[in-house]
């Protein structure tokens, strides 16, 4: 089964969250921002897992390089772009994150126009 997974990159601590093709959780981690820690965490299911997203205002630069050179494909998430956002003044990391991977209807958005645009997104 694909996986697909996200990670909400803040200063000091990452939310990770990998879900199936059913929008299923099958981790949900807050982990120190360490590349070892982190690709620990998915090492497990690496070789499903079919891209990441990574939702980040700044500091995501060691983050996408790390798991660039690890072999995952990385789309970088502009949350002013992801419609679910609109007019929400609470979200918890952990929802942030299983929504920066979901595409439109449950299904994964595999490409982006470019970098700096939204790669994931629910409608």
């Amino acid at each position: 089964m694909k996986l697909y997974a996200a990670i909400d990159l803040h200063a000091n601590n990452s939310v990770l969250v990998v879900l199936n093709e059913k929008d299923r959780v099958v981790l949900e981690e807050r982990r120190p921002n360490d590349l070892k820690t982190i690709l620990a965490e998915l090492a497990p299911y690496k070789k499903k897992i079919q891209a990441i997203a990574v939702e980040s205002t700044f500091n995501w630069y060691w983050l996408v390089d790390g798991l660039m050179d690890e072999g995952y494909d990385v789309k970088l998430v502009n949350t002013a772009a992801v419609k679910v956002y609109d007019g929400l003044k609470y979200t918890g990391d952990e929802h942030d994150a299983k929504h920066d991977q979901i595409g439109p209807c449950g299904t994964f958005c595999a490409s982006a126009p470019n970098w700096g645009t939204v790669a994931l997104r629910r409608y």
